[in-house]
């Protein structure tokens, strides 16, 4: 029954172990880090659950600590367009909080997912008081416009490889998403929905990829050996990834 509730009506208080997979709490100052840990709460989202939604008021600045987001929106043809994927450790909307804007995208988890909420005030009252806390917010503000010119540049892309491995590359981002590690733990199916292609031709991508010696394949995830590659297409040639079909390159098969 408890599942049955909204997410915000799932809150509850983080653990020491949850708090300590927040990356931007060590930038602050003891004082600053226990306001920030007192007003913080988490949600246990299930696959499906809403985050956020476009067009509703902003009430938190999130971050994932644990699972996979999705953050996407639906366009005048009814097409559900992905623009990223959020790992553990990502934190996303700063741009939003910091305007205080409506969303202008959907955020929904893509499976059983842990995610941090730190309530607009108190976001706004680090903005104010914290030099540590707004160095992390113009780095995750940089950050995201890369991340965002590179979607982009992916939606240009006529090869499913170097989009597969495109997208693995903005998942691999320590600034963004410090919690990945080497390894992400992450579906084909998960991967599919991020990408805009069917798993079927997901599959073959990683297969490609693995080939060329820039992915490795592991039970439950993905090991990257190579992330300049990834970003850099580096194996274009040798895949040989011509325009293979498959959905519009920012359409989710969601």
């Amino acid at each position: 029954m408890h599942d049955d509730l909204p997410l915000h009506q799932r809150r509850r208080r983080p653990t020491e172990a949850e708090l300590q997979g927040i990356p931007w709490l060590s930038s602050l100052t003891s004082a600053e880090r226990e306001r920030a840990a007192q007003a913080l709460t988490v949600g246990d989202a299930q696959v499906g659950d809403f985050v956020c939604r476009r067009g509703r008021p902003v009430t938190y600045w999130f971050g994932v600590v644990e699972g996979l987001l999705k953050m996407s929106t639906d366009n005048a043809q009814g097409q559900t367009m992905t623009f990223a994927g959020v790992p553990p450790g990502g934190w996303f909307g700063e741009g939003t909080a910091v305007k205080r804007e409506p969303y202008r995208y959907d955020i929904q988890a893509l499976r059983r997912s842990v995610v941090a909420g730190l309530p607009i005030d108190t976001f706004h009252w680090l903005l104010d008081h914290s030099l540590g806390f707004n160095r992390f917010v113009m780095q995750q503000l940089n950050e995201r416009l890369g991340q965002f010119i590179a979607a982009r540049e992916i939606e240009r892309l006529g090869s499913p490889d170097v989009r597969v491995a495109r997208g693995l590359a903005a998942l691999f981002n320590p600034l963004l998403y410090p919690g990945v590690g080497e390894v992400l733990r992450i579906t084909q199916q998960e991967l599919a929905y991020l990408v805009g292609l069917s798993r079927q031709r997901v599959n073959e991508a990683l297969s490609a990829l693995q080939a060329q010696g820039a992915i490795r394949v592991e039970y439950g995830g993905l090991r990257v050996l190579d992330l300049r590659a990834l970003r850099e297409n580096v194996f274009a040639a040798a895949t040989g990834g011509g325009a293979q079909g498959g959905e519009s390159p920012a359409a989710a098969g969601a």
